[in-house]
């Protein structure tokens, strides 16, 4: 049976658009209403795009493994300033998805990461789920771990300088599933 993905941030951009462009609408508008409109509509800036830089560092590993390159944070860290101090490489892009420990990351130079992003026009944006695991009960189905604390985390997130957040559900799809 397939998987799809589903990026809840997606879901909330297209919720945003249709909030924001019908003004009979109503929904609750709270303090970051209008920044989060307007990241929404930056990130879906013709001819840019979003780049998903949040593997975690079980995957980064494997990728590291495959050419014989150590996991280690410093290793992890200059693959990251390298995708984002590339000249002319953060043109095309809107946002950047990180994952945690990026987004407290330093360039070379000591520059956050985030800074160097934003001065490139990109908005900095973190993975908030914390993977899957499969669900008691079920032919293989999947939930998404990570509401516990996600409050006080996305608080955290912000004030580092994330301004749009990536939510990953896993769901079987046949014709006894979801559940």
């Amino acid at each position: 049976n397939p998987r799809y993905h589903l990026l809840v941030s997606s879901l909330s951009l297209a919720l945003l658009f249709n909030f924001s462009s019908n003004p009979t609408m109503t929904a609750y508008r709270g303090k970051y209403a209008d920044e989060l409109i307007a990241n929404a509509a930056y990130i879906a800036t013709p001819g840019k795009g979003i780049l998903a830089a949040d593997e975690s560092t079980g995957t980064i590993g494997k990728r590291f493994a495959s050419i014989n390159v150590e996991n280690v944070e410093e290793n992890r860290r200059a693959l990251r300033e390298l995708l984002f101090t590339t000249p002319g490489g953060l043109q095309y892009l809107s946002g950047v998805i990180l994952f945690e420990e990026t987004l407290y990351q330093k360039a070379a130079d000591g520059k956050p990461f985030v800074d160097v992003m934003k001065e490139g026009g990109v908005l900095p944006g973190i993975k908030v789920d914390k993977g899957v695991v499969e669900l008691a009960g079920t032919n293989g189905e999947t939930t998404t771990q990570g509401l516990d604390n996600l409050g006080q985390r996305c608080a955290q997130y912000y004030a580092a300088g994330a301004r749009f957040a990536k939510w990953r559900a896993v769901l079987k799809i046949g014709p006894t599933e979801p559940s």
